[in-house]
Protein backbone atom coordinates (compact mmCIF):
# COMPACT_ATOMS: atom_id res chain seq x y z
CA UNK A 1 0.00 0.00 0.00
CA UNK A 2 1.43 3.08 -0.91
CA UNK A 3 1.41 6.51 0.90
CA UNK A 4 -1.68 7.89 -0.78
CA UNK A 5 -3.70 4.83 -0.14
CA UNK A 6 -2.36 4.61 3.05
CA UNK A 7 -3.93 8.24 3.34
CA UNK A 8 -7.06 7.42 1.77
CA UNK A 9 -7.37 4.25 4.31
CA UNK A 10 -7.83 7.05 7.27
CA UNK A 11 -10.14 9.18 5.84
CA UNK A 12 -12.27 6.14 5.13
CA UNK A 13 -12.14 7.94 1.51
CA UNK A 14 -10.92 6.67 -2.02
CA UNK A 15 -10.71 9.29 -3.84
CA UNK A 16 -12.19 9.86 -7.64
CA UNK A 17 -9.72 12.28 -8.90
CA UNK A 18 -6.06 11.36 -6.69
CA UNK A 19 -4.76 15.03 -8.47
CA UNK A 20 -7.06 16.73 -6.00
CA UNK A 21 -5.77 14.90 -3.35
CA UNK A 22 -2.18 15.50 -4.29
CA UNK A 23 -3.11 19.11 -4.88
CA UNK A 24 -3.98 19.18 -1.22
CA UNK A 25 -0.83 17.62 -0.06
CA UNK A 26 1.21 20.20 -1.88
CA UNK A 27 1.95 23.49 -0.11
CA UNK A 28 3.08 26.28 -2.01
CA UNK A 29 6.74 26.32 -0.86
CA UNK A 30 7.17 23.23 -3.34
CA UNK A 31 6.40 25.27 -6.15
CA UNK A 32 9.14 26.94 -8.20
CA UNK A 33 7.01 29.33 -10.13
CA UNK A 34 4.43 31.39 -9.92
CA UNK A 35 2.25 30.28 -11.59
CA UNK A 36 2.37 26.69 -10.06
CA UNK A 37 1.29 27.99 -7.11
CA UNK A 38 -2.43 27.73 -8.44
CA UNK A 39 -1.66 23.74 -8.38
CA UNK A 40 -0.84 23.91 -4.55
CA UNK A 41 -3.18 23.39 -2.08
CA UNK A 42 -3.66 27.54 -1.42
CA UNK A 43 -7.19 27.32 -3.09
CA UNK A 44 -7.99 24.34 -1.81
CA UNK A 45 -7.61 25.68 1.69
CA UNK A 46 -9.95 28.38 1.11
CA UNK A 47 -12.88 26.02 -0.36
CA UNK A 48 -12.03 23.89 2.82
CA UNK A 49 -12.42 26.48 5.53
CA UNK A 50 -15.67 26.83 4.29
CA UNK A 51 -16.83 23.56 4.04
CA UNK A 52 -15.80 23.11 7.79
CA UNK A 53 -17.38 25.68 9.11
CA UNK A 54 -20.70 24.53 7.36
CA UNK A 55 -20.22 21.45 8.72
CA UNK A 56 -19.49 21.95 12.33
CA UNK A 57 -22.25 25.14 12.38
CA UNK A 58 -24.44 22.71 11.38
CA UNK A 59 -23.51 20.23 13.64
CA UNK A 60 -23.80 22.60 16.99
CA UNK A 61 -26.95 23.66 15.73
CA UNK A 62 -28.51 19.95 16.42
CA UNK A 63 -26.03 19.28 19.48
CA UNK A 64 -26.91 21.61 21.50
CA UNK A 65 -30.78 22.63 20.73
CA UNK A 66 -30.68 24.81 23.94
CA UNK A 67 -28.20 27.11 23.66
CA UNK A 68 -27.95 30.50 22.41
CA UNK A 69 -26.44 32.01 18.93
CA UNK A 70 -23.40 33.49 21.46
CA UNK A 71 -22.57 30.16 22.83
CA UNK A 72 -23.02 28.43 20.02
CA UNK A 73 -20.58 31.01 18.15
CA UNK A 74 -17.80 30.44 20.67
CA UNK A 75 -17.95 26.68 20.27
CA UNK A 76 -18.20 26.98 16.20
CA UNK A 77 -14.92 29.68 16.86
CA UNK A 78 -13.28 26.70 18.98
CA UNK A 79 -13.57 24.33 16.59
CA UNK A 80 -12.45 26.07 13.93
CA UNK A 81 -9.79 27.69 14.75
CA UNK A 82 -5.90 27.31 13.70
CA UNK A 83 -5.14 24.90 16.50
CA UNK A 84 -7.71 22.44 16.40
CA UNK A 85 -6.83 21.53 12.96
CA UNK A 86 -3.24 20.88 13.87
CA UNK A 87 -4.67 18.78 16.60
CA UNK A 88 -6.49 16.78 13.20
CA UNK A 89 -3.97 16.85 11.25
CA UNK A 90 -1.61 15.42 13.94
CA UNK A 91 -3.41 12.64 14.57
CA UNK A 92 -4.09 11.42 11.18
CA UNK A 93 -0.45 11.93 10.55
CA UNK A 94 -0.84 14.36 7.73
CA UNK A 95 2.78 15.88 7.95
CA UNK A 96 4.04 12.42 7.05
CA UNK A 97 2.10 12.94 3.07
CA UNK A 98 3.03 16.55 2.28
CA UNK A 99 4.82 17.53 -0.74
CA UNK A 100 7.69 20.65 0.59
CA UNK A 101 10.27 22.27 -1.15
CA UNK A 102 13.89 20.83 0.43
CA UNK A 103 14.12 23.75 2.49
CA UNK A 104 11.43 22.70 4.72
CA UNK A 105 11.96 18.92 4.19
CA UNK A 106 15.15 19.66 6.18
CA UNK A 107 13.82 21.26 8.90
CA UNK A 108 10.74 20.89 10.89
CA UNK A 109 8.33 21.52 7.84
CA UNK A 110 5.77 18.40 8.22
CA UNK A 111 5.21 19.19 11.82
CA UNK A 112 4.70 23.51 11.52
CA UNK A 113 1.47 23.95 12.93
CA UNK A 114 0.77 26.90 9.88
CA UNK A 115 1.59 23.78 7.13
CA UNK A 116 -0.37 21.62 8.75
CA UNK A 117 -3.22 23.53 9.63
CA UNK A 118 -3.52 24.67 6.03
CA UNK A 119 -3.09 21.37 4.49
CA UNK A 120 -5.82 20.18 6.58
CA UNK A 121 -8.15 22.52 5.49
CA UNK A 122 -7.39 22.03 1.82
CA UNK A 123 -8.11 18.24 2.22
CA UNK A 124 -11.55 19.09 3.86
CA UNK A 125 -11.64 20.91 0.51
CA UNK A 126 -10.44 18.25 -1.49
CA UNK A 127 -12.74 15.88 -0.26
CA UNK A 128 -15.63 18.30 -1.25
CA UNK A 129 -14.45 18.69 -4.38
CA UNK A 130 -14.30 15.05 -5.12
CA UNK A 131 -16.99 13.61 -3.27
CA UNK A 132 -19.42 16.65 -1.87
CA UNK A 133 -20.87 16.71 1.27
CA UNK A 134 -21.06 13.40 2.76
CA UNK A 135 -17.54 12.33 2.94
CA UNK A 136 -16.18 15.56 4.09
CA UNK A 137 -19.68 15.55 7.11
CA UNK A 138 -18.21 12.22 7.56
CA UNK A 139 -14.63 13.17 8.31
CA UNK A 140 -15.24 15.95 10.02
CA UNK A 141 -17.58 14.41 12.10
CA UNK A 142 -15.04 11.48 13.06
CA UNK A 143 -11.83 13.72 13.50
CA UNK A 144 -13.78 16.26 15.41
CA UNK A 145 -15.53 14.48 17.64
CA UNK A 146 -13.45 14.58 20.60
CA UNK A 147 -13.04 18.58 20.65
CA UNK A 148 -16.74 18.87 20.42
CA UNK A 149 -17.30 16.70 23.72
CA UNK A 150 -14.04 18.08 25.50
CA UNK A 151 -16.16 20.38 27.17
CA UNK A 152 -19.34 20.29 28.20
CA UNK A 153 -19.34 23.74 28.55
CA UNK A 154 -18.95 26.51 25.92
CA UNK A 155 -15.84 27.90 25.92
CA UNK A 156 -14.85 31.79 26.27
CA UNK A 157 -11.85 32.57 23.97
CA UNK A 158 -9.08 34.56 26.11
CA UNK A 159 -9.64 38.12 24.17
CA UNK A 160 -13.37 38.02 25.44
CA UNK A 161 -12.84 37.71 29.02
CA UNK A 162 -10.35 39.93 28.69
CA UNK A 163 -12.57 42.13 27.24
CA UNK A 164 -15.23 41.49 29.50
CA UNK A 165 -12.85 42.03 32.55
CA UNK A 166 -12.09 45.05 31.22
CA UNK A 167 -15.54 46.58 31.00
CA UNK A 168 -16.19 45.30 34.62
CA UNK A 169 -13.50 47.41 35.90
CA UNK A 170 -14.92 50.30 33.75
CA UNK A 171 -11.25 50.13 31.79
CA UNK A 172 -11.29 50.93 27.87
CA UNK A 173 -11.01 48.02 25.88
CA UNK A 174 -8.06 45.87 25.59
CA UNK A 175 -5.82 47.77 22.43
CA UNK A 176 -3.65 45.14 20.10
CA UNK A 177 -0.67 45.99 17.66
CA UNK A 178 1.47 44.41 15.63
CA UNK A 179 5.00 45.02 16.77
CA UNK A 180 6.87 42.62 14.65
CA UNK A 181 6.52 39.91 12.19
CA UNK A 182 9.19 37.56 10.84
CA UNK A 183 9.59 34.30 9.52
CA UNK A 184 8.98 33.37 5.62
CA UNK A 185 5.92 34.16 3.97
CA UNK A 186 4.63 31.10 4.33
CA UNK A 187 5.26 30.71 7.89
CA UNK A 188 5.45 33.92 9.67
CA UNK A 189 5.41 34.85 13.65
CA UNK A 190 3.71 37.22 14.53
CA UNK A 191 4.57 39.36 17.54
CA UNK A 192 1.64 41.14 18.83
CA UNK A 193 1.18 43.66 22.19
CA UNK A 194 -2.18 44.65 24.34
CA UNK A 195 -2.15 47.11 26.31
CA UNK A 196 -5.31 47.23 28.97
CA UNK A 197 -5.63 50.74 30.54
CA UNK A 198 -3.56 50.39 34.20
CA UNK A 199 -2.00 47.89 32.86
CA UNK A 200 1.26 47.09 31.76
CA UNK A 201 1.39 46.04 28.16
CA UNK A 202 1.79 42.10 27.08
CA UNK A 203 3.77 40.68 24.00
CA UNK A 204 3.03 37.29 22.56
CA UNK A 205 4.05 35.29 19.62
CA UNK A 206 1.98 32.87 17.69
CA UNK A 207 1.94 31.94 13.60
CA UNK A 208 -1.11 34.56 13.03
CA UNK A 209 -2.31 37.41 14.74
CA UNK A 210 -5.36 36.04 15.98
CA UNK A 211 -3.45 33.14 17.64
CA UNK A 212 -1.14 36.08 19.16
CA UNK A 213 -3.73 37.99 19.77
CA UNK A 214 -5.24 35.11 22.10
CA UNK A 215 -1.97 34.20 23.53
CA UNK A 216 -1.42 37.76 24.80
CA UNK A 217 -4.86 37.82 26.26
CA UNK A 218 -4.47 35.07 28.43
CA UNK A 219 -1.52 36.16 29.27
CA UNK A 220 -2.71 39.23 30.63
CA UNK A 221 -5.56 37.70 32.35
CA UNK A 222 -3.06 35.04 33.93
CA UNK A 223 -0.46 37.41 35.30
CA UNK A 224 -2.85 40.95 36.16
CA UNK A 225 -6.35 39.45 37.08
CA UNK A 226 -5.35 37.18 39.40
CA UNK A 227 -6.98 38.06 42.95
CA UNK A 228 -9.40 40.15 40.96
CA UNK A 229 -6.89 43.45 41.21
CA UNK A 230 -6.09 45.52 38.23
CA UNK A 231 -2.99 46.66 39.31
CA UNK A 232 -1.44 42.73 39.69
CA UNK A 233 -0.95 43.69 42.74
CA UNK A 234 -2.84 41.66 45.22
CA UNK A 235 -2.57 37.71 43.44
CA UNK A 236 -4.41 35.45 45.63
Amino acid sequence: MNQRDQLSAVLGYKFKKPALLEQALTHSSAAHHISERLDSNERLEFLGDRALGLVVAEWLFNRFPKEEEGALARRFASLVRRESLVIVAREIDLGAYLILNKADENTTGRDNPSVLADACEALIGALYLDGGLAPTQHFIETYWQSLIEADINPPQDSKTALQEWAQGKGLPLPVYHEVNREGPSHAPIFTIEVTVETLPPMLAEGTSKRIAEQVAAERTLEIFTSGDDPDGKNKS
